[in-house]
């Protein structure tokens, strides 16, 4: 079987994230069955040629690779897989009839958060050829029902294969004994970091600490937001380890974002032992069972926010609780579960 997917990063590009997370992952495990699979993305000095069996392509920049695909996807791949991580599609149903486009979320809104008027009108015409592609693979539920309602695409064309965790790597560890909250995330207007602020800045724990992890368009505004502030530490981006440890220290993670096709932050945290406390926007909701592994919040309601996290903070035995439950609930994402989907689905598909 040989695959090739397309996404604008790989997993060595200094801004890679959720998305390519998900392709390496899953892809990983497809060699290990048995897949011959390449990974093209755009040319930003990378030089690593594979990884655990994956290979890696290198051409363009983020508005030429688009073109650069299409002569790929022509070259005897199976079946090839676009990753339409950032709203427009590669287009490789144009010249290879068995593509499928993976989609992480729908776009539509975001865009009016990151682009001027003129680009996001751009941007959203384009994403709606999504429902050119024979096959679709949505990361959600929310997200397949916004394809149908946003694009018309008929529900058939749409599977929804979840997101998986690795349990060996995120896993429960020692809890700090200040009470500890963790945002964590790109730092982009659709994602609210400064809501973080606003909403810690009402936590009546004084002695509570918000760390925030991540960088972005908007980590100046961060800096200035925060200055004075010693409660609240900017960390700017982490490694992988220090996440981790990131999420086992905390008492709580919040999530802040206007859309998540999948909260990824969510499901890492409670693998990690670690509640939820986030605005009931996209996937959200399918990911926290209110007051089991997190709890859900009106969008932009800061009041209500607070008081979710007050809950959390202000006695140690509802944290761990809430860290023994949240743990239980992450037991049902998977990796390997995941790969095995994405395995008999592109069969089927190279076989149809």
């Amino acid at each position: 079987m040989k695959l090739l997917i397309t996404n604008h990063r790989d997993i060595f590009h200094p801004q890679a994230g959720g998305a390519e997370r998900v392709i390496y992952e899953v892809s990983r495990r497809l060699v290990k069955k048995g897949f011959d699979i390449t990974w093209l993305s755009e040319n930003v000095g990378n030089f690593n040629d594979e990884l655990d069996g994956i290979k890696f392509l290198h051409a363009g920049n983020k508005y030429t690779l688009h073109l650069h695909s299409l002569s790929y996807a022509k070259r005897g791949y199976d079946v090839v897989i676009d990753s339409v991580a950032h709203a427009v599609p590669f287009f490789s149903y144009i010249v290879n009839k068995k593509s499928i486009a993976l989609v992480h979320h729908v776009h539509q809104d975001v865009v009016k958060y990151e682009l001027n008027p003129f680009l996001a009108f751009i941007v959203r015409q384009l994403e709606k050829t999504i429902r050119n592609y024979p096959y679709i693979i949505s990361v959600s539920n929310t997200t397949k029902y916004e394809l149908i309602k946003r694009f018309r695409i008929d529900e058939s064309k749409i599977t929804v294969i979840y997101n998986g965790i690795d349990h060996e790597i995120y896993k429960p560890g020692e809890k700090s004994p200040t009470p500890t909250v963790l945002w964590i995330g790109r730092l982009k207007n659709y994602k609210n970091p400064l809501d973080a602020v606003k909403i810690f800045k009402k936590v009546k724990n004084n002695k509570a600490i918000l760390y925030i992890a991540g960088g972005g368009d908007l980590e100046e505004n961060v800096k200035r937001a925060i200055s004075g502030q010693k409660n609240i530490i900017f960390l700017g981006k982490v490694n992988e380890s220090q996440k981790i440890k990131l999420y086992q220290q905390a008492w709580a993670v919040i999530s802040t974002s206007f859309i998540e096709g999948w909260g990824m932050t969510i499901v890492e945290a409670n693998s990690c032992g670690t509640p939820a406390v986030a605005y009931s926007t996209g996937s959200i909701p399918e990911i926290i069972e209110d007051g089991v592994n997190g709890f859900l919040v009106e969008y932009k309601n800061i009041d209500m926010f607070a008081e979710k996290l007050n809950y959390i903070l202000e006695d140690e035995n509802v944290m761990k609780y809430l860290s023994k439950r949240s743990y239980e609930s992450s037991l049902k994402y998977d990796w390997n579960k995941t790969a095995d989907e994405y395995y008999k689905y592109i069969w089927r598909i190279a076989e149809s």
